[in-house]
């Protein structure tokens, strides 16, 4: 439909609030979270029928790129691009514009999280349309979820004056991206409606990310015109593996959105959109029994247990997980640790991988 549309995938983070289960080696979007395929092949999925498998790029880090290969073969081996360090979204997403300018100089592309889950796929490509028209005016467009609590972990926009319609749907001006507000400026946003949650999902030309990388993070911009200039040649490597430790870590929405100057956003409305950001979250994606259990993996056995999630790790099958008198509870069993937790303090969890990184317990990382 659009040939010079592309989809970028971000696949290198590790998912620390879906510990234990998410690992540095065993990453949320490796896992099968919420079907049988993973994150990732759910995301590879969902891009079927808009985007040919040589116009889907990958950026990882370089230990994840096997396995993420194999997860998805179809899609040609260039054009996964492995990070030699993690360096935040920024970094990912002036790589990627390196290396789509060097193959497709006109590309728009879509900047798309791994570990999402979005039940709507034919609504998802309408917003795509929309965005990669919007996009071609040298908007840098964002999806904009509708909030439906005063969440402290997204960001926030606000939406000014409207823009038109593209493909049947509204697409505004933004006044402000607001990333992650205390709580107090979060209640005041949702009270004052006009705002929208930052999904991560982001569309704009090759040319109108770089310009503003170049705009707002010249050290960025300078890194990336050295590895442009050997992208392709025997070099590109070697300036590669020197040039990513130098880099300041930094996101794409401190980094560019905030102070970006032509940012449009477009209402995803109706999209059945989750991050998957906690164990919490898997509550309103799973199917609950009668007792309001959500049970998977291995045996279970429940006696005046209720809205409790219990996951047993695959390939431990057989493991016997009984639960008695107890209700909103997290249970998480893997083949070396064990998460049991009030389902209101998942979000929390996060908080146990620090400490088991301060007492050097790396093995359980």
């Amino acid at each position: 439909m659009f040939p010079n549309f592309h989809a970028v995938i971000m696949a290198g983070g590790s998912g620390t609030r879906l510990w234990p289960l998410s690992r540095r080696r065993r990453p949320k979007h490796l896992l099968a979270l919420l079907e049988s395929a993973t994150l990732f092949q759910g995301t590879v999925a969902r891009l079927q029928g808009m985007f040919p498998a040589e116009r889907v790029w990958v950026v990882t880090v370089r230990d994840q790129a096997d396995a993420l290969q194999a997860q998805a073969p179809t899609i040609p081996a260039e054009n996964y691009l492995p990070e030699p360090a993690p360096r935040g979204t920024a970094s990912v997403v002036g790589l990627a514009a390196v290396a789509l300018q060097k193959r497709d100089p006109q590309a728009v592309m879509a900047v798309l999280p791994s570990d999402h889950y979005i039940r709507n796929v034919a609504r998802f490509h309408r917003l795509l349309e929309a965005a990669y028209l919007l996009a071609q005016e040298g908007f840098l467009v964002t999806l904009g979820i509708t909030p439906t609590y005063p969440a402290t972990g997204y960001g926030y926009i606000q939406r000014g004056e409207p823009l038109g319609v593209y493909a049947g749907l509204e697409a505004y001006r933004v006044l402000r991206f607001k990333e992650k507000p205390d709580q107090a400026t979060a209640e005041a946003m949702l009270a004052q409606g006009g705002h929208s949650w930052n999904s991560g999902m982001f569309v704009w030309r090759v040319d109108a990310i770089l310009a503003e990388i170049r705009r707002q993070m010249p050290d960025l911009a300078a890194a990336l015109d050295e590895i442009a200039a050997v992208w392709g040649t025997p070099q590109q490597e070697a300036v590669l593996s020197r040039v990513w430790p130098t880099l300041r870590t930094e996101t794409v929405d401190y980094g560019v959105m905030e102070g970006a100057q032509q940012v449009a956003v477009i209402p995803a409305e109706g999209l059945g959109w989750s991050d998957v950001g906690s164990w919490e979250s898997l509550f309103d994606l799973l199917e609950a029994d009668a007792e309001g259990n959500i049970l998977r993996g291995g045996v279970h056995v429940d006696v005046d247990a209720h809205n409790n999630l219990v996951f047993v790790q695959d390939g431990h099958q057989e493991k016997l997980v009984a639960v008695l008198g107890v209700e909103n509870m997290v249970i998480v069993e893997t083949e070396d640790a064990l998460l049991v937790c009030p389902r209101e303090q998942s979000q929390r969890v996060k908080e146990i991988v620090k400490v088991l990184q301060a007492k050097g317990l790396e093995n359980y990382l």
